[in-house]
């Protein structure tokens, strides 16, 4: 859980300093490419190829490909349709979708986690719901394709750990994940990137360097080791905490308006629904002794 936390403060730094810096003024493409491109610089030295077998190198790859590849597409895409605090708003079906494909993935289900996700939806959703109207479908839509990669590459993530050895240095083949992300990037800049819009100031290219190897290169690392010690239930409860953790900062850093009241009661929902799915897992286990 400390990795989740860890991860989720530094992660609420992304939202604004990509809508404030980046969306609009950048290429999307170009910077989805940097990011993937840094990530993967920094864990490239520690690769030890002859760790994992060719299949699992691929499924690795591909997890990379969709949580960062495919989700960095449509996550900045969203910025170019919707405001921060309106992107932050749609990632609230982000535990849904984790619950759900957790457990189809491990072939279970369990009922107790969809009720405490929802508890953490409905928690995001007092933060930030406010009138919205059909303008705002298509970037609801474009939100909830980043939303079912990030989860399904949390959960796949979860699932191919469970059949490493313990003992394996996730750092040292964590390289083929960002690997399979710039299989993904790397064509998309070539066909779809604009080469008329790169960054023109230092503090684009600082942002970019912020995002790429802090963000993304040690935070994706963070969190899917988090991923793996947690229960579904605590990972789904642990994606909406980066709502409220994204709105303070916005706040406080860039002065934006917010309601704290709602801030405080829906922060106190997805913290209640992070306390609820602990007791049900210590009453469970008490059960089974």
């Amino acid at each position: 859980m400390g990795y989740l936390i860890g991860v989720t403060v530094l992660w609420a730094f992304s939202f604004s300093l990509i809508g404030v810096y980046l969306a609009g003024q950048v290429d999307s493409y170009f910077a989805v490419l940097v990011r993937v491109a840094l990530a993967a610089l920094i864990f490239l030295p520690f690769l030890r190829p002859s760790l994992l077998q060719g299949r699992q190198r691929m499924t690795l790859m591909a997890l990379g490909a969709v949580q960062l590849g495919l989700m960095y597409i449509f996550f900045y895409q969203s910025f170019l349709l919707l405001t921060v605090p309106e992107v932050l708003l749609f990632t609230i079906f982000t535990p849904l979708y984790v619950t759900l494909l957790d457990d189809a993935l491990f072939g279970r289900f369990t009922p107790f986690y969809l009720l405490t996700a929802a508890l953490a939806v409905l928690g995001a959703a007092v933060i930030r719901y406010q009138g919205l109207d059909s303008g705002f479908w298509l970037g609801f839509l474009v939100v909830q394709g980043a939303n079912l990669c990030f989860a399904l590459g949390q959960v796949g993530y979860r699932r191919l750990s469970a059949t490493l050895p313990p003992s394996l240095p996730r750092h040292s083949v964590f390289a083929w994940f960002y690997l399979g992300a710039l299989i993904v990037a790397l064509p998309a800049f070539a066909l779809l990137g604009n080469a008329g819009a790169m960054p023109t100031t230092s503090l684009q290219w600082g942002v970019l360097a912020w995002l790429g190897l802090v963000a993304s290169g040690i935070g994706y690392f963070l969190w899917n080791l988090g991923a793996t010690r947690v229960d579904a239930g605590a990972l789904a409860i642990m994606n909406n905490a980066l709502i409220p953790a994204g709105l303070v900062v916005n706040l406080v850093i860039w002065n934006r308006e917010a309601d704290l009241p709602r801030l405080a009661i829906g922060g106190a929902i997805i913290v209640g629904s992070l306390f609820l799915n602990e007791w049900w897992l210590r009453r469970r286990a008490t059960v089974a002794a």
